[in-house]
């Protein structure tokens, strides 16, 4: 199964990605705009964790649309967040200038990002959920941060959990292991024109290809490339309706597994740092 094309396959997926979330009432852009402290439900659950940005330098892979990127500007970092699609990014930078934002966008894949960024580096790197299953390497993944922090930098991630990754959502009869937990060669390839927001705008590219990385494959990743772990918690609940059918969502907009929520990890976050 070719992989050479994955970053115009997922490019073009997430350019209309981009107009439909814009447009969805769950992303929640005219708060942004109405609201000088409003932040995203993502960064408010991660907010306790984080601690203090105040004054650091950060960079967001994989930022997308802007509102994590641009909630984290408004706890009082300098923010740049990074996205391979033309069209998310363009709607970053709209909402930062709207906003008044200390955020800058830049157009480029994960991979690509250090020479993209002209080799700067930051005290901060974060990512946000939902991210690391479009890549094919974690390892791969795992130079770029190193690459991005500098000394005494810090790595942040809260991620969907790879047991969730591997469930199969299709089944509503219980919880049943039916993809990769593990980093395989080939990708998960889908032709799916839903996304995971309420919209009314039509996704028309819906090829897609992802992967799976299992927990120790991605610690194992950050280790060899220097850092050093600090934290690793994982959660039983995430952001969004992974399994319909099966969850409720909290008073925080996460959502859990109705029935018995111990058998499931549904995401976690990692901590790291690179020795200054």
């Amino acid at each position: 199964m070719p992989t050479d094309d994955y970053l115009e396959v997922n490019r073009a997926n997430w350019d209309d990605r981009a107009a439909a979330h814009v447009a969805s009432a769950d992303y929640a852009l005219d708060r942004f705009l109405a609201e000088p402290d409003f932040r995203s439900d993502v960064v408010r659950f991660d907010e306790e964790r984080l601690g203090p940005v105040g004054r650091l330098r950060g960079v967001h892979l994989q930022c997308h649309i802007g509102t994590d990127t641009v909630s984290l500007a408004r706890l009082g970092a300098s923010m740049t967040g990074v996205d391979l699609s033309p069209a998310s990014v363009a709607h970053a930078r709209d909402l930062a200038e709207r906003t008044g934002a200390d955020a800058r966008f830049v157009v480029a894949d994960v991979y690509s990002a250090p020479q993209a960024l002209g080799g700067a580096t930051f005290d901060l790197v974060y990512t946000g959920v939902g991210a690391l299953c479009w890549l094919p390497s974690v390892d791969r993944w795992a130079s770029t941060v190193a690459a991005l922090l500098a000394p005494g930098g810090r790595l942040f991630m809260r991620e969907g959990h790879p047991v969730l990754w591997a469930v199969d959502n299709a089944r509503t009869d219980d919880v049943v292991i039916g993809f990769p937990y593990f980093e395989t060669p080939d990708p998960v390839v889908w032709d799916d024109t839903s996304t995971y927001v309420e919209t009314d705008v039509e996704i028309t590219h819906g090829r897609t290809m992802d992967w799976n990385h299992g927990l120790g494959e991605i610690v194992g990743a950050l280790l060899r490339h220097g850092l050093v772990l600090t934290a690793l918690e994982e959660h039983r609940s995430v952001p969004w309706n992974a399994l319909p059918g099966r969850m409720d969502r909290d008073e925080h907009g996460e959502h859990r597994l109705r029935e018995h929520p111990e058998r499931l990890p549904l995401s976690y976050t990692l901590q790291a740092v690179r020795p200054a």
